[in-house]
């Protein structure tokens, strides 16, 4: 049987030494996804790091506009997929599965979106979400009013590039310090939640 690797290869402070703004947000998190997802234990390492980071994350994540949570997450996980970010795969592609209520369209997404249940749109997106992850700087006029014949407005498109650019940021540090996905995260949305829990070791 494999043995199961620590959760970063970097430090992870005990609670009693996470300051209180801090603990206050991992605590808040536990209680509503009812674990600590392994990205708040391990960024804690690096307190002023986790604030910029966490700031940022909602700022662009749980904002109002043209884009959907689930589409949100959709750029994540492809983007996470060209990047080889197994954390970010399998995690927001948890909570791209609940969003959607689509059990199975984060493994389409991840592997090939262009064969993902998804809209034209939303494939339309994730095509510009791949050229900024892969050759932003070819980004041109013609992406802009390819995304425009979609429905998407400017400010979308910076959306879909800032999400983009973050969590590039976000998958080559979890993949520098071996984030280990949560257990929990690979059972989320694919089957019930009773029938999940059932399946914990």
């Amino acid at each position: 049987m494999a043995t199961l690797q620590p959760i970063s290869r970097y430090p992870v402070p005990e609670p009693s030494e996470w300051p209180a703004d801090i603990s206050a947000r991992i605590l808040e998190v536990q209680e509503k996804a009812g674990f600590v997802p392994n990205v708040f234990l391990t960024l804690a390492h690096r307190p002023d790091e986790f604030r910029a980071f966490f700031a940022y994350h909602d700022a662009l994540m749980l904002k109002e506009g043209g884009l959907t949570k689930g589409e949100r997450e959709m750029i994540v996980v492809a983007t996470s997929g060209v990047n080889d970010c197994l954390y970010c795969v399998v995690a927001h592609g948890a909570i791209l599965r609940i969003y959607e209520k689509a059990p199975l369209l984060a493994d389409q997404v991840a592997v090939n979106h262009r064969k993902a249940d998804i809209t034209e749109r939303q494939k339309a997106m994730l095509d510009f979400a791949l050229k900024v992850c892969r050759a932003s700087g070819t980004v041109d006029e013609e992406d802009f009013q390819a995304l425009r014949g979609h429905g998407f407005t400017d400010e979308d498109i910076w959306d879909i590039a800032a999400i983009t650019a973050f969590f590039g940021l976000s998958n080559r540090m979890a993949n520098v310090i071996s984030m280990r996905p949560n257990d929990e995260f690979y059972l989320m949305g694919r089957v019930p939640k009773a029938a999940a829990e059932t399946a914990k070791p």
